[in-house]
């Protein structure tokens, strides 16, 4: 996401400035993205290019910063990544093809950055108003891009509104939108305007087809301050007596609270200091008399509560208080009364001592064993305070994208899982088949293309070069699993060559690597080409060729003629020696023997070892020593046999100098 527009210092600047952690998938979406062609066959793809705003370590200004890109989007055969089981391998004689099948699809875009200004500003101020009024504020909106037009929709708030909602502006254009503040209650309101910018993305559910979204969001601030109206409240002398308890003035009427009581209501003086109009002889009573409202005739209808008293708020005299017999209760019904709660009260009470006392006894028998003693645990412990600073702080983990169906897979995120992957040890012993319910369930899946993509099993042609006959050689097949999920890999080998490969089943679990050794013995010379299947979870199915070169046994001679001369130093008679170097180049050990060509004359010369072994990939020397005497002959040859392989002559010579 780089302006290809600007100057050289612009673009390193704002390369420096950006977070270089883009996921390229999110910018492209290729549909289908993964499938099965058959031969000769043309399939439609459709690409869509959606771009984001890209985050920078500092704030910046960048309205007006145009982001181009240029991607490749590769499309792979599934099963072709050679590459990445070539660099498992070590430098090992298996070879893999470098060259995977691929396509490469470049493509260019560019991102435009929504442009949208508001005159006065983002933040607007309301004029303040009473309940029930509104204010309104004119605000101009205005498109600065010259390359695209913008259609918005704003978002309802609460005591605001706006005209119109939702509209579309042309590039380089501009339009007058009201906002109107219309409060519902008391108080200062602060509230974000969110403005959505709307366009055509794709849809979850469905990749096919396009929709209209809200893709991008301008936050706007509203103040407002609604105050309430202020009324004058006259308060007005009450005439004459209310049916109903009330104050003094006989102003704001207290109802009743839906409660029955048994007394009826008094109204009562809490203020018991004013001793303006008491009697004389009232002014020292202290018998604890409730001062009661001169208008609260109702409570004389019924009697009030028996066992308390009520004085006059003027002269303090003891209030009369008529009973009446019909409806007060008489001595004895007050104390059945009396009796009736307590009942009631002392049962309920009787009931919750018994539920207790089944309680400690169920706790009594659950911990009274040998090992409890009756004692509960952890009784009496009390929680250590617990502090943040206590908790170690653990190391982010960057967790796996998991590459379903709606995500590519990309360069970046496919060489992290891999390195995840590999930089685990290498499991060289796993289970054979699915035991847990979690391995046979992730075993039974069908894995798409995708997945299967994400699976190394290879190389795809192991070669094992020039082997010899009757010789074992190991060769590695490397099992990566990147897959989030466990998989059953099965071999199926029918050639005979092939049969000690062990093992042949394995599952190998998420983000694991391991390896298989495939075993080659043979005893036929020539040239050896077949190939052996496997399945992933039984479904699907892949093929791998073995490819070698079967040599018979064979010894190399570092010369076929030899010259002696004498080697000064040694014993007389045995100073004509030399050595000659037999060489194995194969990879099993040959067996020899040396045999003198002798005809009419007995041969004067020997060699030494006269049989042996020569193991692979080395060489031993052995020496030929001339025995002269009275007409011994200079020459001489013998023959070196290896059983089941070739037959080689030496020639030997013996140079002899008279001085």
């Amino acid at each position: 996401g780089t302006d290809l527009q600007g100057s050289t210092d612009a673009v390193l600047q704002d390369l420096s400035l950006k977070n270089k952690d883009v996921d390229v998938s999110t910018l492209i979406l290729c549909v289908p993205d993964q499938g099965t062609l058959l031969p000769y066959e043309k399939s439609l793809i459709t690409l869509y290019f959606s771009p984001e705003k890209l985050e920078r370590d500092f704030e910046v200004n960048d309205s007006s910063l145009i982001q181009d890109y240029v991607l490749f989007l590769r499309f792979e055969s599934v099963g072709k990544r050679g590459g990445c089981l070539q660099s498992l391998s070590d430098g090992a004689t298996a070879t893999t093809r470098s060259h995977s099948c691929h396509v490469d699809l470049a493509l260019m875009g560019s991102g435009f950055p929504v442009m949208l200004t508001f005159k006065p500003g983002t933040v607007i101020d309301f004029k303040e108003c009473y309940l029930g009024e509104q204010t309104q504020v004119v605000c101009t909106m205005k498109n600065e891009s010259e390359f695209l037009p913008v259609t918005f929709s704003f978002r309802k708030t609460a005591h605001f509104n706006i005209s119109p909602e939702r509209g579309k502006l042309k590039k380089k254009s501009e339009k007058e939108v009201t906002f109107s503040f219309s409060p519902h209650q008391i108080g200062t309101f602060e509230m974000k305007q969110i403005i959505d910018i709307i366009g055509t993305g794709v849809d979850k559910n469905n990749v096919n087809v396009l929709k209209t979204k809200s893709f991008h969001q301008i936050y706007l601030t509203l103040l407002g301050v609604c105050k309430s109206k202020q009324k004058s409240v006259l308060f007005a002398i009450n005439p004459g007596l209310t049916p109903l308890i009330s104050n003094a003035t006989g102003q704001f009427v207290a109802r009743g609270t839906g409660q029955l009581s048994d007394t009826a209501p008094v109204a009562i003086l809490k203020s018991t200091q004013t001793q303006i109009h008491t009697h004389r002889k009232n002014r020292n009573c202290k018998d604890g008399a409730l001062i009661a409202f001169p208008n609260d005739r109702a409570a004389s209808l019924r009697p009030s509560e028996w066992n308390k008293k009520y004085r006059t708020i003027f002269t303090k005299t003891e209030r009369y208080n008529y009973i009446d017999p019909d409806f007060a209760y008489t001595h004895s019904e007050r104390q059945l009364r009396e009796e009736c709660k307590k009942y009631y009260t002392d049962f309920v009470s009787r009931l919750r001592q018994r539920r207790l006392e089944k309680e400690a006894s169920r706790q009594f028998h659950i911990y009274n064993n040998p090992v409890s003693i009756g004692i509960k645990p952890a009784e009496g412990l009390k929680s250590p305070n617990i502090s943040i600073a206590n908790f170690p702080k653990e190391k982010l983990q960057h967790k796996m994208l998991p590459s379903d169906d709606s995500c590519m897979l990309t360069s970046r995120k496919l060489a992290a899982i891999v390195s995840k992957s590999t930089n685990k040890g290498v499991w060289s012993w796993l289970s054979p088949m699915p035991s847990s319910t979690q391995e046979k369930a992730d075993c039974s899946l069908t894995l798409t293309h995708k997945q299967l993509h994400q699976i190394f099993i290879g190389p795809s042609t192991i070669d094992f070069g020039d082997v010899c006959v009757y010789s074992t050689t190991t060769r590695e097949l490397h099992i990566v699993n990147n897959l989030s999920i466990h998989i059953w890999i099965q071999i199926e080998i029918e050639a005979v060559e092939l049969h000690e490969t062990s093992p042949l089943s394995q599952v190998v679990p998420p983000l694991t690597k391991t390896h298989i050794p495939v075993v080659f013995e043979t005893n036929t010379v020539g040239m050896f080409k077949r190939s052996f299947s496997y399945k992933i979870n039984n479904q699907h199915l892949g093929h791998v060729l073995v490819i070698a070169n079967v040599m018979p046994v064979e010894l190399q001679l570092s010369t076929r003629e030899l010259i002696l001369t004498p080697v000064p130093g040694c014993l007389a008679g045995t100073e004509f020696r030399r050595t000659v170097q037999l060489c194995n180049p194969r990879n099993h050990p040959a067996a020899f023997s040396w045999r003198p060509v002798t005809g009419d004359r007995k041969s004067a010369f020997s060699i030494k070892p006269t049989r042996g072994f020569v193991e692979a990939y080395s060489d031993l020397e052995c020496e030929v020593v001339w025995h002269p005497a009275f007409h011994s002959p200079e020459t001489g040859e013998f023959t070196l046999c290896v059983p089941k392989g070739n037959s080689i002559k030496l020639k030997c010579f013996a140079k002899v100098t008279i001085h």
